[in-house]
């Protein structure tokens, strides 16, 4: 997995107008200069914010990039769930899961 240039272009495309007007231009060749995994790129394409998260992007990337999509703010907060419940624990970052995913907190053990 390459989470950092996968972080890179989303990173780059929340902060730069050129990188933006590739993407709405040409998203293809702009994922094409980044060193991404085939399950990265679909993630990207799709959109899948609940893969990207499992992936291991960060929230505060990855929040930019849901709005940018169009993605109002309780979906991207589902989609983060359900990326879970769909593809399994956050796999790297900062984010990552240990235990299989169980909850660690006070609800999750009632």
């Amino acid at each position: 997995m390459s989470l950092y240039n996968l972080q890179k272009v989303l990173y780059e495309l929340n902060r730069d107008p050129g990188v933006q007007k590739q993407y709405h231009e040409n998203f293809e060749g702009l994922l094409d200069q980044y060193d991404l995994t085939d399950e990265e790129r679909h993630a990207l394409t799709k959109p899948d914010i609940g893969l990207l998260y499992v992936l291991g992007v960060n929230g505060q990337i990855l929040m930019h990039y849901a709005a940018l999509v169009g993605m109002p703010w309780f979906d991207y907060l589902d989609a983060m769930r359900n990326g879970i419940t769909e593809h399994g624990p956050v796999r790297a970052g900062l984010y990552a899961m240990t235990g299989g995913g169980d909850s660690y907190t006070v609800e999750g053990k009632e």
